[in-house]
């Protein structure tokens, strides 16, 4: 079977090269900073707010700091959400006999340094996953750029609690908090949402095209094998080196929904989107295309390969 799209003339076509791996790795440093500036400026808020008293002691007198106090302690936002105004105290007050108190005069700066060293712990465990949410903000600027190109409407989903939102002129940032699109094909609705629970499946799936109206987007319909039109899987790691185990994770994933969709007589179309994709990555994807395993599948790296694919998407 021949595979058919333009945009991957060849298999090695579909490779990461050299220079748009370094290109990744920078744009995920950069990213990181990014996040880290809103930590930084805490700490900066924290040390002038912390000067104004003149021994450790009195920074009990300050209950706006009592959350950053907790931080430097050690406490977690999420093991404070479980202590009782006493418990926190306590906490606080063994911080500063143990650990500010001993500085001397140097105590504000031991507060700060251990303020990072905490907001900077639970920053590192949301962005272990930075590579995947760039990736997923990236895809969708390319959808809405499809969209927009050819005048197609659409709407699309906010963070929690906001529902779907209507298509606006000034669509600068949507791509950071969007969690789903949605417009029409031929006259029929379409969604595609993220980080989706299949039923069918009992397992996340990273991207799924859904037949169906916004209002329509609910587990009833999720739990509708014939609602899916496509599955897609979506790697944004961009070192190499795991590139191949990111792979077999989303083959075997395509695959058990191709199978579970199968047995209800229902073949939504299958994508792989990945950032870094090496020479026998590239072979295998490339005979799953043939094969008829995988409809389509991109370089994130490659703009030209990701608008293909997202034309191709909302084509569906």
């Amino acid at each position: 079977m021949a595979v058919n799209f333009p945009h991957i003339p060849h298999p090695s076509s579909l490779v990461t090269r050299h220079e748009e791996i370094r290109a990744g790795f920078i744009a995920q440093a950069l990213e990181r900073n990014r996040r880290a500036t809103p930590i930084v400026c805490e700490a900066r808020a924290l040390r002038a707010a912390a000067l104004r008293v003149k021994l450790p002691f009195q920074l009990l007198n300050l209950a706006r700091l009592q959350p950053a106090l907790l931080s430097a302690a050690g406490v977690s936002e999420k093991a404070a959400g479980h202590m009782e105004p006493p418990d926190k105290e306590k906490a606080i007050v063994q911080f500063i006999e143990k650990f500010l108190d001993p500085a001397g005069p140097a105590f504000v700066d031991e507060l700060v340094y251990r303020f990072l060293l905490t907001k900077g712990d639970a920053l590192g465990g949301s962005l272990r996953n930075v590579g995947g949410a760039m990736a997923q903000q990236k895809l969708t600027r390319a959808i809405l750029s499809s969209l927009t190109l050819t005048a197609t409407s659409y709407q699309w989903l906010g963070p929690k609690n906001e529902g779907w939102l209507p298509m606006s002129k000034q669509d600068a940032g949507i791509e950071h908090h969007a969690r789903g699109l949605a417009w029409n094909t031929n006259g029929e609705p379409r969604c595609i949402v993220y980080n989706l629970t299949v039923p069918l499946v009992r397992k996340n799936v990273d991207m799924c095209l859904l037949r169906c109206s916004p209002s329509d987007c609910t587990k009833k319909t999720f739990a509708d094998a014939a609602a899916y039109v496509a599955v897609g899987e979506l790697k944004g790691g961009i070192d190499p080196a795991g590139a191949d185990e990111h792979w077999k994770t989303a083959r075997t994933a395509l695959l058990r929904i191709r199978e579970a969709f199968g047995k209800r007589a229902v073949s939504p179309k299958t994508f792989f989107v990945g950032a870094a994709i090496v020479e026998n990555m590239a072979s295998e994807i490339w005979e799953a295309l043939r094969g008829g395993t995988l409809d389509n599948a991109a370089n994130l790296t490659k703009p030209n390969q990701v608008d293909s694919l997202c034309q191709w998407l909302i084509s569906l």
